[in-house]
């Protein structure tokens, strides 16, 4: 995929008001970091109250994931959750926006021999991630040290996805950002032995998943992680980060490649995978994007669990 280029249909006055919106996030974007997570914290407790269809779906996939937990708990947890998600607001403009060495400051990177050992073999890497609110500014963080490409969608809005994307590929000039739908150039990727960030934690229907069961539930889970690997003959690398409590900043963690991966078959893969989701959200459940219908696809007969 090419470079994104500013054309000049992006000055047309349909796109003002976006960008007078991002032009007063940039602004806003130069305050201290320590501002920045405040006002998060407070752009959250605002979308707690007003995105009401957001907060019953995250509500429920905590009943559903944590049924141990008392109901004052879980509350808890979800207020937490939306500061979390309107912290998220202010990273996703830091990574793009803030320069290199003053986004540098707030990184701490464990493991990441692991990433460059698996590509020293020559060998092509899918950097498993999951959707915590922090992926943004963690793939950002991580970008600067280490070339990674990763898996893009087109926004419909042609302003926003021009910086969107300028946003995301400057911390790596050898970066590229490949379209969600073309396999092919996903695969070239990891035949080349580069390394490239992927999720496979969300809902995409009965199509290309399988069911697996995740916090006890069963959970449409996508195999294509199976897929790339064997194609692309791939390592599977599981990345995360998280949003350090003190406020000093981030810690990105890249773990050991799977080892026997391609397993014995999809669905013990799948089940392996959610495994390891599961492990992560449960050491830090507060950061997890909890507003995506995660069970909406459920196996025949079964009911829905979002009604």
């Amino acid at each position: 995929m090419d470079r994104p280029r500013f054309r000049a249909r992006f000055l047309h006055p349909r796109f003002w008001l976006l960008w007078l919106g991002l032009g007063l996030l940039w602004l806003l974007v130069q305050l201290p970091y320590v501002c920045l997570l405040w006002l998060g914290r407070g752009l959250g407790a605002l979308m707690f109250h007003l995105a009401g269809s957001r907060r019953r779906i995250a509500r429920r996939n905590l009943e559903l994931c944590f049924p141990e937990l008392s109901e004052a708990r879980r509350e808890q947890l979800l207020r937490e959750n939306f500061a979390s998600t309107g912290i998220a607001f202010f990273e996703m403009a830091m990574s793009w926006w803030w320069p290199r060495q003053r986004l540098a400051r707030l990184a701490r990177i464990e493991g990441l021999e692991h990433l460059q050992r698996a590509q020293a073999e020559g060998r092509g890497v899918i950097l498993m991630a999951f959707h915590f609110t922090t992926l943004e500014i963690g793939a950002a963080l991580l970008g600067q040290r280490q070339t990674i490409d990763g898996m893009y969608r087109e926004h419909s809005n042609p302003v926003f996805d021009y910086v969107q994307r300028r946003g995301r590929e400057r911390h790596n000039a050898d970066a590229t950002a490949i379209e969600r739908e073309d396999i092919r150039a996903m695969l070239r990727v990891l035949r080349a032995g580069r390394a490239i960030w992927y999720a496979p934690d969300q809902d995409y229907g009965r199509k290309q998943s399988l069911f697996a069961p995740l916090f006890g539930i069963p959970a449409a889970t996508v195999t294509a992680t199976t897929k790339f690997a064997r194609l692309g003959k791939a390592r599977v690398v599981p990345f995360s980060q998280s949003r350090l409590a003190d406020g000093s900043g981030y810690r990105l963690v890249i773990h050991p490649p799977l080892e026997d991966f391609p397993g014995e078959s999809e669905e013990a893969d799948c089940r392996r995978i959610n495994q390891l989701v599961e492990q992560a959200i449960r050491q830090q459940p507060e950061q997890y994007l909890w507003a995506h219908r995660r069970f909406k696809t459920r196996p025949d007969g079964e009911p829905s669990l979002y009604s």
